[in-house]
């Protein structure tokens, strides 16, 4: 998770879990970054280069990653809230994870989304708030779950 703040960003450490109390890494938006930040800084730090989004959350959720494995480019949601938050579609991109090629496809992808997801790996969901961004990923994980309870994930 991070949010935007002048100069660069307050990111989560690396390692961290959200139920264990740990302060924020700054990171500055160039130049060195701290050894502690998260291992996805690259991530964020492209997507609040490219894009005009104060808050990101980055998770791993289980129905998403595997509706990644099964589709092209994009996934079509079913779903009436898939519908209303992401129409037409959630964008898949790829790269390893904590690389530059990643942070560039993840960053490309936000600029015409709110979320995208990282193939096999993991959501990236931007907002103007972490209650916002939480709130995406917590619904294309939804998305993600419909798609493989009605069998449609066969069929991307």
């Amino acid at each position: 998770m991070s949010v935007r703040c002048r100069g660069g960003f307050a990111i989560t450490r690396a390692g961290s879990y959200l139920d264990i109390c740990t302060g924020p890494i700054f990171v500055p938006d160039a130049g060195e970054v701290p050894k502690e930040a998260s291992s996805e800084y690259r991530v964020h730090r492209s997507v609040y280069a490219k894009t005009p989004h104060s808050a990101l959350v980055h998770a791993h959720p289980a129905h998403a990653v595997a509706v990644s494995l099964h589709a092209k480019d994009a996934i079509v949601p079913l779903d009436s809230e898939g519908l209303m938050l992401f129409c037409p579609e959630i964008p898949i991109v790829d790269g390893p994870p904590g690389t530059d090629a990643l942070a560039a496809s993840v960053a490309e992808a936000l600029t015409a989304a709110p979320v995208a997801i990282a193939r096999g790996h993991g959501t990236f969901a931007a907002g103007k708030t972490l209650d916002e961004a939480f709130l995406l990923t917590s619904a294309v994980e939804h998305t993600c779950r419909i798609l493989l309870l009605s069998g449609r994930f066969l069929r991307l």
